[in-house]
C-alpha cells in the first residue's frame, strides 16, 4: 500500500484512504505520493481506455479499493472522454464533455468514488472554494449522496452566471455561499476551517479543492490520454491554483510522452513573475475574461515545486493579457475552433513559447457556452447554451451572501 506524505511536515505519513478524508495535512502541507511509479508507455497504448484508467491508478490505490471496486469506481466516473481535436498544426485537448462542461468533472467525479465507497461512518462535511468551474463539478458529482454534506464558497460577482447556475441551483445536500471578497479570500477561509480543530471535528471536514490528493490522481489520466495520442508535444496550461499543471508533471514524472510544459495565467501572474525574480510576491487578485484563473496564491505551487527540483525540470510560464485574449479567441476562429478565454490563454501561451519545428497542444478546460456573454461580444455571434445550462438558467439561485470573515463561516458550519 502506497503512503502519502506532508510536503510542509515530511514525517506525517498516511495512508491514501486518510489523504483523501484528511485533505490537508499539519501546518495545512499538501500529501503528495510517496513515489511515482514509471509505467510503459507502448504497454498503456495496447489498453482499452478505463483498462489503461485503472494500470495508472491501481499503484496509488492497491490496498484501499480491490481491483473490481476499482474497476466499477471509473466506469462511473468517467462515462464521458477527452478528445484531441486538431486546430491548425496544433492540437485542443477537450476537457468539458462531462457532465458540468468543465474539466473539474474528471477530479470531481472520481473523488465522490472514492469517498462513496470507504464506507464513512461519520457524517462528512465537504467545504470547498471555487474561481468558477469547481464548485459546479463538485456539487454535481456529490449531490444527494447520503452522508454528505457540501459547501461551496465563490466570490461574488465574480464567476460567470452560467458558472453560477449549475451549481447554485441544485439545493439539498448543497449549500453555496457568495462570499464578499476574492477567491482567494475563500481560500483563506477554508483553510481557517481546516485550522479549527472543533469544526474539523464536528463537521467531518475535508476540501474538495485540488488540495486533495485524489482530485490529481484522476487528471492525470487525460495527460496520458493526450500523450499516447500525440506523442512529444509541449503542452500548454491555462493556470489557476496549479493543480492541473500539478497533474500534468506528475504523468510525465511517470513516463507519459510528453515534452514539457507552459504554464499559461492570466494578469494574476504571480508565478511568472516569481520564476523570473526568484521573489514570491503574489498581488491582489483581479478580476479577468478567465475567471477561473483569477488566482494570486496558488495552494498548488508547492507541489509543483517539488515535482521540478526532483526532475530537474524548467518550467515555461507566460502571463497573457486580457487584450490578447481577446485577439487569441478571434485567431481560434479563424482557425474554425470555438474558444473561451481559458483555452485562449493557454493557446496564446503555447504560440509565444514554441520553438521552431514544435507542435503543441492546450488545454480547453470549459465549455464555450459557459461564458457566452464574452465570447458573443468578442466575437459579434450569437451563441447557444446546450441543454444543461439552459435549463439551469430558468432556476432560482439559493445562494446566500457571506462577509468574507471566519467567525461569519463558522457560524454558518456549526448552524449557530
Amino acid at each position: 500500500m502506497m503512503d502519502f506524505y506532508n510536503l510542509k511536515v515530511p514525517q506525517e505519513r498516511v495512508s491514501f484512504s486518510q489523504a483523501l478524508t484528511q485533505g490537508l495535512g499539519q501546518e495545512q502541507g499538501l500529501f503528495f505520493p510517496d513515489s511515482l511509479p514509471r509505467l510503459d508507455a507502448a504497454v498503456l497504448g495496447a489498453l482499452p481506455r478505463h483498462q489503461r484508467y485503472q494500470a495508472i491508478l491501481s499503484p496509488f490505490l492497491k490496498g484501499t479499493y480491490s481491483d473490481d471496486t476499482l474497476a466499477a469506481m471509473i466506469a462511473a466516473a468517467f462515462p464521458f472522454e477527452a478528445p484531441l481535436v486538431p486546430v491548425g498544426p496544433h492540437f485542443a485537448l477537450e476537457l468539458f464533455h462531462g457532465p458540468t462542461l468543465a474539466f473539474k468533472d474528471f477530479g470531481a467525479r472520481f473523488m465522490a468514488q472514492c469517498l462513496s465507497q470507504l464506507g464513512q461512518d461519520q457524517a462528512i462535511t465537504i467545504l470547498t472554494a471555487t474561481s468558477g468551474d469547481t464548485g459546479a463539478a463538485v456539487a454535481h458529482a456529490f449531490h444527494n449522496l447520503p452522508g454528505v454534506r457540501v459547501v461551496v464558497l465563490y466570490p461574488k460577482g465574480k464567476i460567470s452566471r452560467p458558472q453560477e447556475q449549475l451549481f447554485c441551483t441544485l439545493g439539498g445536500n448543497i449549500e453555496t455561499l457568495a462570499v464578499n471578497g476574492s477567491f482567494d479570500d475563500c481560500q483563506a477561509l477554508v483553510k481557517a476551517a481546516f485550522d479549527d480543530q472543533e469544526v474539523k471535528e464536528r463537521c467531518g471536514l475535508n476540501s474538495a479543492n485540488s488540495i486533495n490528493i485524489s482530485r490529481l490522481l484522476a487528471q492525470v489520466l487525460y495527460y496520458w490520454d493526450l500523450a499516447l495520442a500525440q506523442p512529444d508535444l509541449v503542452v500548454s496550461v491555462p493556470s489557476g491554483n496549479f493543480g492541473d499543471i500539478t497533474a500534468g508533471l506528475m504523468a510525465k514524472t511517470m513516463g507519459a510522452p510528453i515534452k514539457r510544459f507552459v504554464a499559461a495565467t492570466n494578469s494574476n501572474d504571480t508565478v511568472p513573475r516569481y520564476l523570473q525574480s526568484g521573489q514570491w510576491q503574489p498581488h491582489y487578485t483581479v478580476a479577468t475574461l478567465s475567471n477561473a484563473m483569477d488566482v494570486s496564491k496558488p495552494n498548488n505551487w508547492p507541489r509543483v515545486e517539488h515535482l521540478l527540483k526532483s526532475q530537474g525540470w524548467q518550467l515555461a510560464a507566460a502571463a497573457v493579457s486580457e487584450a490578447d485574449t481577446k485577439a487569441a479567441i478571434q485567431a481560434l476562429q479563424i482557425l474554425d475552433y470555438l474558444g473561451e478565454p481559458h483555452c485562449a490563454v493557454a493557446f496564446k501561451a503555447l504560440l509565444d513559447n514554441l520553438a521552431p519545428g514544435e507542435r503543441g497542444a492546450f488545454l480547453c478546460t470549459a465549455h464555450p457556452a459557459k461564458f457566452a456573454d464574452s465570447v458573443s461580444a468578442i466575437l459579434g455571434m450569437d451563441l447557444p447554451l446546450p441543454p444543461a445550462l439552459a435549463q439551469a438558467m430558468d432556476k432560482p439561485n439559493l445562494s446566500k451572501d457571506i462577509d468574507a470573515h471566519w467567525p461569519a463561516l463558522r457560524h454558518h458550519l456549526l448552524g449557530q
